[in-house]
């Protein structure tokens, strides 16, 4: 499930270029403070890089801007999302508007969705 070379290649390069609302979550929950969760960011799986990873609880978040609302963007997030559930992990995606309006309640919803699943 490890990603190829090109895939680990863009995920360190991603991992020097976030956005905004990407530093905002990761200060937030690195170093194991959500929970004693690990979670690393712009982590490659497959041929995808996802933009913050827990393993232990097989989880991907990614923060989506505006654009992931259009073209065929949510076509693409599909496939993905059911790839990454045939793999065994569940991807919850966040809005980067509500990480910039309350980070903290972002960590919330991160939290919120752990509780509720099975």
């Amino acid at each position: 499930m490890d990603g190829s070379r090109v895939t680990k290649d863009r995920a360190r390069t991603l991992r020097r270029a976030l956005s905004l609302p990407e530093v905002l979550l990761w200060k937030a929950i690195k170093g194991r403070q959500v929970n004693g969760l690990h979670f690393r960011k712009q982590h490659p799986v497959g041929a995808y890089v996802l933009d913050f990873y827990c393993d232990a609880e097989k989880l991907a978040v990614e923060v989506d801007g505006s654009s992931h609302g259009f073209g065929d963007r949510p076509g693409r997030d599909e496939r993905r999302d059911g790839w990454l559930a045939a793999q065994g992990i569940s991807t919850l995606r966040i809005s980067a508007s509500l990480i910039l309006e309350d980070v903290d309640d972002a960590v919330r919803t991160i939290l919120g969705y752990l509780e509720q699943r099975p």
